[in-house]
């Protein structure tokens, strides 16, 4: 079976005109509702990143304009209806994992439980930097990232290799693929989820696919994935710099 990878230039609101498979896994970068503030305690808020420069056209901007039109509740049925149903096998269950701030974690816990997704647990990404450089003379500033596992009755497909897998993850980059958005998740943490949580052959969708790196990842790894993306710029950018690369094989499944 060959595999499959998709990015539609598209809201996930109309995914039944593409007729894409359910999956296993589902994988989100939610907005973070930063408005204005988004490069607010980064040094890109200033030309060069010299505060004696002047203010940059990133100053008092989003990182874009879909920011304030996330609808929670769409997401989570979009969520619920494309990923599949329980199957009675233990062990098999689907799961999705939304990144999101630190602030959201408790409202998409609460969201989900109002579509089937009656479970959830944190998990939490250590960064070996901070972006919050302009006020590392004023206060700890923030080198986490974080995201919540959520599914519904039965715990989900789940491959640790007989090993313990803690809350905790390194964020490790990987500098040799593009940088296309700017809250592109690092291909290699995409990959470490997308290997316990899925097998091989598994399809796996990203309703905000921004970069496509979600789609990226799980084709390197044998795995179907389906994206949408609503900004055209980044869909393109995405398509000519994310997805254009050779697969590794072709299953013989």
């Amino acid at each position: 079976m060959k595999i499959k990878y998709e990015l539609y230039n598209d809201h996930f609101q109309n995914y039944k005109r593409y007729g894409i498979p359910k999956a296993q896994l589902v994988i989100a970068d939610i907005p973070y509702n930063l408005g204005n503030n988004a490069y607010a305690s980064s040094n890109e808020w200033y030309v060069d990143g010299k505060i004696e420069n002047g203010e940059s056209k990133k100053a008092n901007s989003m990182f874009f304009d879909t920011d304030n039109d996330f609808r929670i509740s769409e997401f989570m049925h979009f969520c619920s209806k494309m990923l599949i149903k329980e199957p009675k096998e233990t062990g098999k269950a689907p799961a999705m994992i939304v990144f999101c701030a630190f602030q959201q974690m408790q409202m998409v816990m609460e969201q989900g439980k109002k579509y089937g997704f009656k479970n959830s647990y944190p998990i939490f990404f250590i960064k070996k930097s901070s972006s919050q450089v302009l006020k590392a003379n004023m206060r700890i500033v923030g080198a986490m990232e974080y995201a919540v596992v959520l599914y519904r009755d039965k715990l989900p497909k789940f491959n640790n290799d007989g090993m313990m897998i803690k809350n905790w993850f390194e964020w490790e980059v990987d500098g040799s693929y593009p940088k296309v958005h700017p809250t592109q998740k690092p291909i290699p943490v995409l990959k470490r989820l997308i290997n316990i949580f899925t097998d091989v052959g598994d399809v796996v969708i990203d309703p905000c696919a921004g970069s496509g790196s979600t789609l990226r990842a799980a084709a390197e790894l044998n795995r179907n994935s389906y994206g949408f993306e609503i900004k055209k710029d980044f869909y393109k950018k995405a398509n000519e710099e994310m997805l254009t690369f050779d697969l590794p094989i072709t299953l013989g499944i």
